[in-house]
């Protein structure tokens, strides 16, 4: 007889349940965050980025 092959599902390669998020990340619209605006500002743990959209449409953040 065969051994059973522990290279199959259920093996201990699958990520633990404690891994997984237990929710989603909010997904937030550009247009929420900009407005009518090119650039805003984010103030992050005392330091401020800018958040802004390229000519080409693109969304770049910097510090």
């Amino acid at each position: 007889m065969n051994k059973p092959s522990s290279d199959g599902p259920g093996t201990a390669r699958e990520a633990p349940d404690a891994a997984v998020s237990p929710r989603s990340p909010e997904v937030l619209s550009s247009h929420v965050l900009l407005g009518r605006h090119r650039q805003v500002l984010i103030e992050h743990q005392g330091e401020r980025y800018v958040l802004r959209i390229t000519r080409h449409g693109k969304l770049i953040l910097t510090k």
